[in-house]
């Protein structure tokens, strides 16, 4: 099925052809299957890059927002995702993700070779508004409860040069599946001034 959200960029999948559909609302909905995620263990393990994601390929600094939620049973480590892929060694992930403890949490990888991974905010509503930013060579992600006001959640780069693919994935790395829905999708080229604050 083709995907297109108003106002996005061409979409398309960046790491081999995943699961999604649109509703007649406008979601974007995912769907991971069993054992899939990106991971480059910073410990020297096995690389994971069963998952893929389904974006656009940037030409201009931009920001990408949108509410996230999973509908499926949850389990450890699946997540909902707003992604930045440019190879297997160079990738970016923001996660509605679900802990060990079962808590569901902001989490944010960036992986230049390995991966630095990094727990942020608790979740306690069904949801969370996501956001990726790019300006120039950089990258920011903040998370936010009502996609109104903005907390950072970090700020990095890639060291990479070549195109990048942005957009939606599901993970599910250790359960049979996961249902990622996204809505209230916004895409801009007017980019915070103020990466920390999120203004």
């Amino acid at each position: 099925m083709t995907v297109v959200v108003e106002n996005l960029p061409p979409l398309t999948w960046s790491n081999g052809a995943g699961q999604a559909e649109q509703t007649a609302g406008g979601e974007v909905v995912v769907t991971a299957v069993a054992g899939s995620d990106w991971t480059n263990d910073a410990f020297g393990g096995p690389q994971q890059h069963a998952a893929t994601s389904l974006g656009f390929t940037p030409t201009e600094d931009f920001a990408l927002s949108a509410r996230v939620r999973v509908t499926s049973p949850r389990t450890t480590f699946d997540a909902g995702v707003l992604a930045i892929w440019g190879d297997r060694d160079h990738w970016a992930k923001l996660c509605f993700e679900n802990s060990p403890q079962g808590q569901p949490m902001v989490v944010s990888v960036v992986t230049n070779t390995f991966s630095d991974d990094c727990n942020s905010t608790i979740v306690t509503d069904d949801h969370v508004h996501l956001r990726v930013v790019r300006s120039g060579t950089g990258w920011a992600f903040h998370s936010s409860r009502d996609g109104v006001t903005w907390d950072f959640v970090r700020v990095f780069r890639l060291d990479y040069d070549g195109p990048v693919n942005v957009g939606f994935m599901s993970q599910a790395p250790m359960g049979d599946t996961c249902v990622a829905v996204f809505d209230t999708i916004a895409y801009s080229t007017d980019v915070p001034g103020d990466f920390r604050n999120g203004d």
